[in-house]
């Protein structure tokens, strides 16, 4: 049985709940509240600049900032919650849901201590909210719906007023249809800076990422909301290998990665290839000096962020990639029977005669999977292409590129390595004479 025919049932079976779940009567939504009262006055701050006001200190691959504007000492911003088409990467487009024309929703950048006013336009087909995760607000702008507020009509816009009291790195999502509505890509991120940083003594390349994993059946447009287990398509901010944009340093840069994980389902394991880093920060505060440790990997719960930092000393190109060896591909073929070591050379003579070209997949590894024909709007298995050959992940998969004297963000290239420290075959005469049976 050939591949497209292995995926054709579990897209008719997608198509079908699909329908079944348009045709179930949505409530109608609740009256709209009473216009809030006006706000407080602003609290007294210590005299600083906003991090804002010079534009964004973020960078933030393959995404976007939303420094807001000044009115009347109230920093202004606007979301707008919508259904979006969204490419993955060329040769996967998804219809599906996210903010301000995109998923993940652009970063929302601050000051600690500044006041917010943050409008959500509702313009999905179900009523929905904003929950600020991390951030400590009044208990009415905390965003659950039927709790704390009532629900955002479809076609309204609401008005969420706080003051950030804290620093730190948050996110938002909806706390409305949960299952639906953070599942198909209504994420997005905060980064409240403190009003005073702290000087470095070196350039600080601060980077935010946000995970996030779809059930995305070969061939169809629309991502599974109902999904629980069977996630396959990660994503690093809406993006998957080869798409990913690599994130830049000079050599002795300090780097700061933001990861938050707003995925419905699973934690990811972030690996760095070449360098330590320490967990210094969470959504929940500064990890303080004295409590951090050198690391390579860290895990990223549902719900949670991770700062790292370290000192990026060894130039090269370096994976950074979730280590579930299924979150670093393209559409896991969860469904394809397994072959591996199987002889099937009769077999495939046999079906050939019928459909030529075909290819039993697996029987010595997955990597001869890497250049097969695929259903209309599908990237299962394939990777994208490194300077020595294919590299054959994908998903939550991508490079950080550390070079001697860079400057800005664009990407430097594949890295020139020495002479004499990329591997090679081994000769006859270096085997001998270590006593190598070759």
């Amino acid at each position: 049985m050939r591949r497209r025919d292995l995926l054709s049932t579990s897209l008719a079976a997608g198509v079908a709940t699909a329908i079944a779940r348009r045709a179930v009567a949505q409530p109608a939504p609740p009256a709209a509240p009473a216009a809030p009262p006006p706000a407080a006055p602003a609290p007294a701050v210590a005299a600083a600049p906003s991090a804002t006001s010079a534009g964004s200190t973020l960078i933030v691959p393959d995404g976007r900032v939303l420094t807001g504007r000044k009115v009347g000492g109230v920093r202004v911003y606007h979301l707008v919650a919508e259904p979006i088409r969204h490419e993955v990467a060329p040769g996967l487009v998804i219809d599906t849901w996210g903010y301000n024309g995109g998923t993940p929703g652009p970063v929302i950048e601050a000051t600690e201590g500044e006041r917010v006013r943050i409008y959500v336009t509702n313009k999905l087909p179900e009523a929905t909210t904003v929950h600020w995760h991390g951030l400590v607000v009044p208990n009415g702008m905390d965003g659950v719906a039927g709790l704390t507020q009532p629900t955002i009509p479809p076609g309204e816009t609401w008005r969420y007023e706080f003051v950030l009291p804290h620093a730190g790195t948050f996110m938002y999502h909806p706390h409305v249809d949960e299952m639906t509505q953070i599942a198909l890509g209504m994420v997005g991120m905060i980064v409240v800076h403190p009003k005073r940083r702290p000087a470095s003594e070196r350039r600080v390349r601060d980077f935010v990422m946000m995970a996030h994993e779809w059930k995305i059946v070969p061939g169809a447009r629309r991502p599974d909301p109902l999904a629980m287990s069977d996630f396959n398509q990660l994503a690093w901010n809406g993006k998957a290998f080869p798409a990913t944009t690599p994130l830049t340093a000079a050599t002795g840069d300090l780097v700061r990665i933001r990861i938050g994980n707003l995925g419905p389902m699973d934690g990811h394991p972030i690996h760095l290839h070449g360098h330590r880093f320490t967990v210094v920060e969470t959504d929940g505060g500064q990890v303080p000096p004295g409590a951090r440790w050198p690391e390579t990997t860290v895990w990223v719960p549902v719900g949670s962020v991770r700062v790292i930092e370290f000192v990026a000393d060894q130039p090269g190109d370096w994976p950074l990639h979730c280590h579930m060896t299924h979150h670093a591909m393209n559409q896991m073929g969860h469904d394809v029977p397994n072959w591996l070591g199987a002889d099937v050379q009769g077999v495939d003579g046999r079906i050939r005669k019928l459909a030529p070209g075909y290819m039993t997949m697996g029987t010595t590894g997955m990597a001869d999977m890497m250049q097969m024909d695929l259903p209309d709007n599908a990237i299962s298995m394939r990777g994208g292409k490194g300077q020595y050959g294919a590299i054959d992940m994908g998903g939550m998969f991508t490079i950080v590129k550390v070079r001697d004297g860079l400057t800005g963000d664009a990407d430097p290239g594949w890295y020139a390595h020495p002479a004499g420290t990329v591997p090679r075959a081994a000769s006859a005469a270096e085997l001998a004479g270590d006593g190598i049976d070759g």
